[in-house]
């Protein structure tokens, strides 16, 4: 991998906080808006709402813990792109190097971007990274001028 540039993130605690924000209120609100209709006479409504509550709770969980505070094993704790691969460093100290059929994907807004690819034994990846990751917005801006050959 010639001409490697190395990226390391760092925890988005502002960014989690306004998932927090997002996430926990529509949690709370659809199980009481679920448990109300419960113990009404339509009940088929609260299974929905219950689901639906669940999935924002796996989701929001996910999100701030993979993406934003990055304390799951495999969440990504640093990048290296090159000319032909990107390598990501794992919280657990593996690397997972997207050798195959890379993609960057950027928000409209700037403020955050995902990665595909296949790995060097064919398994498909995909990871988000937002702005908050970065030290400094040139940073940021930086990795985003070197992905775009991936786009």
């Amino acid at each position: 991998m010639a001409e490697s540039s190395s990226f390391d993130l760092v925890q988005d605690k502002r960014g989690m906080v306004w998932d927090l924000l997002l996430y926990i209120p529509t949690v709370i609100a659809l199980t009481l808006i679920g448990a109300k209709l419960w113990f009404s006479a339509d009940r088929a409504w609260s299974y929905l709402l219950f689901f639906m509550a669940c999935f924002f709770f796996i989701t929001g969980a996910n999100r701030v813990l993979v993406s934003r505070l990055m304390l799951v094993p495999r969440a990504p704790v640093g990048l290296a792109v090159g000319r032909d691969s990107v390598a990501l460093k794992m919280r657990n100290g593996e690397t997972c190097a997207l050798v195959k059929d890379v993609r960057f994907f950027s928000d409209y807004a700037g403020k955050s971007f995902g990665l595909s690819g296949l790995e060097g034994g064919g398994q498909r990846r995909q990871f988000v990274f937002h702005r908050g990751q970065f030290p400094d917005d040139s940073v940021y801006q930086d990795l985003l001028s070197r992905l775009r050959v991936y786009k």
